[in-house]
């Protein structure tokens, strides 16, 4: 039947989200180190042999992760070009949109960010893709020099790389206290990026220093 392998594909699809948001809820109510395979397949309803079909170890399920939000910086690049909203509103959704699944957890949070630092085959994929992100990014701001929205003088490499630094800066202070609206943060740490960004006031000649 010609539909097989299309019905096939999709139920392979399906299992593989299925594992993964079942360990992202492990992860966040037990933490990572805590939380075995054999447990994500238990609450998964599926074979314990199903799991290392999907995912080499157990640190790459958050690797999942990674894929879902370059989808959503492609997403923010998309917007910029399509001209429907400032460089600032774009930049502060994705900011926003970002982070969505780690800020609804601390334990989240920290066992992603411990994995990148000790997990030596997730931190260079993860280096990959966040060079990848930061190249998207930089487009965007790109885009928000040539309309003027974003300062000229800095190049968008370094803007881009300047609001990795702030948002995983943000999670990471975030995560270590546990406490306060994560997203009341993130605002406070666009507005910082923004103060970077943002084009830079002329300084216009003094009151009757001009010639007459």
């Amino acid at each position: 039947m010609p539909d097989e392998p299309n019905r096939r594909e999709r139920r392979r699809l399906e299992t593989r989200e299925k594992l993964y948001r079942t360990a992202l809820e492990l992860f966040a109510r037990r933490g990572y180190f805590e939380t075995t395979t054999e447990d994500i397949t238990e609450a998964a309803d599926v074979g314990q042999g199903t799991f290392f079909n999907y995912f080499p170890t157990k640190a790459h399920v958050l690797l999942v992760l990674s894929e879902k939000q370059m989808k959503k910086v492609s997403m923010a690049l998309q917007e910029a070009e399509a001209e429907d909203a400032t460089i600032r509103d774009v930049l502060r959704r994705f900011l926003h949109r970002i982070v969505e699944e780690l800020v609804s957890s601390p334990a989240l949070t920290r066992s992603l960010l411990t994995i990148l630092v000790a997990q030596d085959d997730v931190r260079e994929i993860m280096r990959n893709m966040l060079a990848l992100s930061r190249g998207r990014l930089a487009r965007i701001c790109a885009l928000g020099q040539e309309r003027g929205e974003i300062r000229r003088d800095r190049k968008a490499g370094e803007l881009a790389m300047a609001l990795q630094r702030n948002i995983l800066g943000t999670l990471l202070i975030w995560a270590m206290q546990s406490k306060g609206n994560p997203h009341a943060w993130l605002e406070s740490t666009f507005e910082d990026f923004w103060e970077i960004a943002r084009p830079r006031q002329r300084s216009g000649r003094a009151k009757g220093s001009g010639r007459r």
